[in-house]
């Protein structure tokens, strides 16, 4: 019986070791500079392809407008001169609106409760009796105003849906039928409709197949060895090996700015888009990793880690334990040896417009906290993660089939805790820093408003400040 299994391990060396070695001469391609270089030289081009389109579909509206001209029977004046009478009285409009209607901000209150420094009160400060048997348009038009941007456009829920491009990216994400605005656009259009789908996804889903194996030999091999900074050493130049190699299955072309601020011990906090982040990150750095136990696919890649270094899973009970997860967070980031924690403290996926709010456990600790930014170009592929409309592997099919993954990662200087300042001023801090440096709207909602309906405090606070503005004598 010994026999045997020997002579199958050996059948299982010979047929796997030329697979094994082929793959290894594919990530040495795939990741070195001259692989990154041709990746930027086809960001570029896409970008120039994007002009061109551009260019066509303004030509087509000029066009579109010159017929609209010709048929109202404009004898006077260019199309510039009647396009820009058009803006001139929409601004005109704009501002009569503007300085007659309280501003959305001047109505939307904060989490919290605290409302906007901006006030309005009734005009001349019309008795109580005045109010009752007199009525005024005016006096309402300020809330309905409000009202009906807040049910249109409210800064909160405009966040968990794909960000709105200020150009078309011939993609098929958009309603205006573009594709067939010219036939010089059609044909580009099919030509990238043919590449996406015939030659990158087929090769990405190779590429990203392949990558997860060698990820998963990788920190497997490193797994067997014994504790320490070696081990450490080597899984960090592993990790950003293989998750270098990983970053091509999304033609990934990643900028690091601030290298001098590369976290290398106590918490790392950044804001969260998708679940790429972490391999975004991952390509400069390496990481220890907390988060909830998964399945499928996320679950191979949580397991191969493990295998190479301290990562912190929990199962779906253990989350919402807060004292068990704080101490052993605590226990990890006092250890010198450990790597720094990745954390995302939204708890969720925003749409790269904005920073939601900060949980607070990950500031309590008492560690130093390295802040990191991450913008994504949106012109490139949608990188949002809408986890209640999409399951993992409906995303990375739609990733995939885009263009390319672009993004710009900031690491900003540590920051410590004040004396006598909050968690939850500590958190907001950091928070404000990161959005300003990744030119991200700075939200103080929580981002689990996603999946639940606004607390009926807030409700509450909203309805007093509205009373409050009522001022009668």
């Amino acid at each position: 019986m010994g026999l045997e299994n020997l002579i199958f391990f050996l059948l299982l060396g010979v047929i796997f070791l030329p697979f094994i070695l082929a793959i290894g001469c594919l990530v040495l391609v795939m990741t070195c500079p001259w692989s990154r270089n041709f990746r930027s030289g086809y960001v570029n081009l896409l970008l120039k392809i994007f002009q061109y389109g551009t260019g066509r579909i303004e030509s087509a509206e000029l066009k579109k407008l010159e017929t609209i001209k010709e048929k109202n029977g404009i004898a006077n004046g260019n199309i510039t001169e009647l396009v820009e009478q058009v803006e001139d009285n929409l601004s005109s409009g704009h501002a009569i609106i503007k300085s007659s209607a309280m501003s959305k901000e001047d109505l939307v209150l904060l989490p919290n409760g605290n409302s906007s420094p901006k006030t309005a009160s009734i005009p001349k400060n019309r008795s109580f009796n005045s109010l009752k048997n007199d009525f005024i348009l005016s006096d309402c038009l300020d809330f309905v105003h409000a009202g009906v941007e807040a049910i249109i456009e409210d800064e909160v829920t405009q966040r968990f849906v794909a960000e709105e491009l200020k150009s078309w990216n011939l993609l098929t994400r958009t309603n205006r039928h573009y594709e067939f605005i010219s036939i010089r656009l059609t044909v580009t259009w099919i030509i990238g409709f043919f590449i996406r789908y015939f030659i990158l996804l087929p090769s990405r889903i190779t590429i990203c197949f392949l990558a997860v194996i060698w990820l998963t030999l990788c920190t497997g091999l490193v797994g067997f060895l014994n504790e320490g900074a070696v081990k450490r050493a080597i899984y960090e130049k592993v990790s950003i090996w293989c998750f270098n190699f990983l970053s091509c299955a999304l033609s990934a072309v990643i900028t690091f700015h601030n290298k001098e601020n590369i976290p290398k011990c106590g918490i790392c906090v950044a804001n969260h888009t998708t679940p790429v982040d972490v391999m975004v990150l991952h390509c400069d750095n390496s990481y220890a990793l907390i988060g909830q136990r998964h399945g499928g696919f996320l679950g191979i890649i949580q397991r191969a880690l493990a295998r190479a270094s301290a990562h912190i899973w929990f199962e779906r009970s253990e989350v919402k334990d807060r004292e068990t997860v704080a101490k052993r967070l605590k226990e990890h980031v006092d250890d010198p040896d450990k790597l720094p924690i990745l954390i995302f403290p939204e708890g969720t996926c925003i749409n790269n417009t904005s920073v939601m709010q900060f949980k607070k456990g990950s500031f309590e600790v008492g560690s130093v906290v390295y802040p990191v930014a991450i913008k994504y170009d949106a012109r490139f592929t949608d990188a949002f993660w809408n986890s209640s409309r999409h399951s993992m592997i409906q995303y990375l099919y739609m990733m995939m089939s885009s263009w390319a993954l672009v993004c710009d990662v900031w690491y900003l200087p540590p920051m410590h805790r004040r004396a006598e300042e909050s968690a939850i001023d500590f958190a907001n801090r950091v928070k404000a820093v990161i959005a300003k440096q990744g030119g991200l709207v700075d939200l103080s909602w929580d981002g689990a408003l996603k999946r639940m309906n606004a607390k009926k405090e807030w409700k509450q606070k909203q309805q007093e400040e509205f009373s409050k503005r009522l001022k009668v004598e």
